[in-house]
């Protein structure tokens, strides 16, 4: 392994900032040292160097990527901007370490609601061209690309895809979904700075445990990924129904302007079989992250969250205090499914763990920028198919 310390610079320092600084301390074995951090507003860089004891706040993300003590920049910003960072980055020679989903259309940065007057053909063509401009900036420069979905890190994902290898086996069909009760970022409801909606920013989750289920199957098989060849898909804005708008009391957030809040596709693969992946700012009850592989020899399900770990039971809420139960749960009462380290669950520590060794030893990670890259053809496919009603040959762009 490279003996040389990793040293982190952060670009954002909001959510998935904070995640990934309090698990980078869960990464074994790494000469690794998170030394500054950048964002949009100073104050909060600030006060984010200073709760997790970082060393330096860059005035800007130029002087983060001049400081040539940096090897790594991760990238915890809105969507709209992993595009021109990874950039930036790969040409000053930094490895990446960026968020989910890769990149997306984002219109030519006004105010206008480009989910409304642009054909999706026109946006899967953008995406997909800003996508593969990065594939090229990250391998022409050398640096190493890794993608942030968590769901290929995921313990279950990892089991469900040694379990899956132990015999010869075929997966015939996948069913996923992740949903939740909607985001609290305004990011998230305008296209503009999200890239999409609940098809993209939640559905990129489970496509990607399923693209990396599928490859890997090829790779075993066949010594090459089984790809996606056709999609169809369709979305809605259920939020936006009247009889929704006129109740009195909600606890699903609203406000989606130009993003859809509900969306569905099917997955063909190269070898004729299936997924079906489902995605929703619509749920009551805390975020749902399952995958469930129907395969010729096993059943497999992987309840990322919720699960049955650990149990409790309280008449009132208030009785847990300030207690965390689980992500997006609206109450603390009744019988709740509590996560005891969602995290550990979700697969952060396993993530970083993953690309800090990737990056000290030279190897690809588990989550490649190409995997994001093919995600983002997937759920811009579907897009298309939900526009025109049609499905969506995917052949040509795999």
């Amino acid at each position: 392994m490279n003996i040389n310390p990793i040293v982190i610079g952060m670009i954002g320092a909001g959510f998935s900032a904070t995640f990934h600084v309090e698990n980078y301390r869960r990464v074994p074995g790494i000469d690794l040292r998170i030394k500054g951090v950048t964002a949009r507003s100073q104050e909060s860089a600030t006060a984010f160097a200073a709760e997790h004891n970082l060393e330096t706040v860059y005035p800007t993300v130029e002087a983060l990527f001049a400081d040539d003590e940096i090897t790594v920049v991760d990238l915890c910003v809105p969507n709209y901007l992993h595009y021109p960072l990874t950039i930036q980055a790969a040409e000053a020679g930094k490895h990446i370490i960026c968020e989910k989903p890769l990149t997306g259309y984002f219109g030519d940065g006004g105010e206008t609601l480009v989910g409304r007057e642009t054909s999706r053909r026109t946006m899967f063509e953008a995406a997909l061209k800003a996508a593969d401009e990065m594939v090229d900036a990250v391998k022409r420069n050398g640096v190493t690309f890794c993608y942030g979905e968590n769901w290929v890190h995921a313990p279950s994902i990892q089991k469900a895809n040694d379990i899956l290898a132990q015999s010869d086996n075929t997966i015939l069909r996948i069913i996923a979904e992740e949903s939740h009760s909607g985001s609290h970022s305004d990011y998230a409801k305008e296209w503009r700075y999200s890239g999409g909606g609940a098809l993209y920013n939640k559905g990129c989750h489970p496509v990607g445990g399923t693209l990396y289920l599928k490859y890997n199957e090829g790779q075993r098989k066949y010594g090459k990924p089984i790809k996606p060849k056709s999609v169809v898909a369709e979305v809605a804005n259920l939020t936006h129904i009247e009889s929704f708008v006129n109740e009195d009391e909600k606890w699903i957030k609203e406000g989606w302007k130009d993003c859809e809040d509900w969306g569905s596709m099917i997955i063909t693969f190269d070898d004729d079989t299936i997924a079906q992946i489902t995605a929703s700012d619509i749920v009551l009850g805390g975020i749902q992250n399952v995958l469930t592989v129907y395969s010729s020899k096993a059943v497999v399900q992987c309840n990322i969250n919720p699960n049955t770990g650990m149990l409790t039971y309280t008449p009132n809420d208030h009785v847990l205090g300030d207690t965390y139960i689980r992500e997006k749960v609206e109450t603390r009462a009744g019988w709740q499914l509590t996560n005891p380290d969602e995290d550990w669950m979700n697969g952060f520590p396993h993530e970083l763990t993953d690309f800090c060794e990737a990056i000290a030893c030279g190897r690809p990670p588990k989550s490649t920028v190409e995997l994001g890259r093919d995600i983002l053809a997937v759920c811009y496919g579907a897009y298309i198919s939900a526009e025109t009603g049609e499905r969506v040959d995917l052949s040509e762009w795999m």
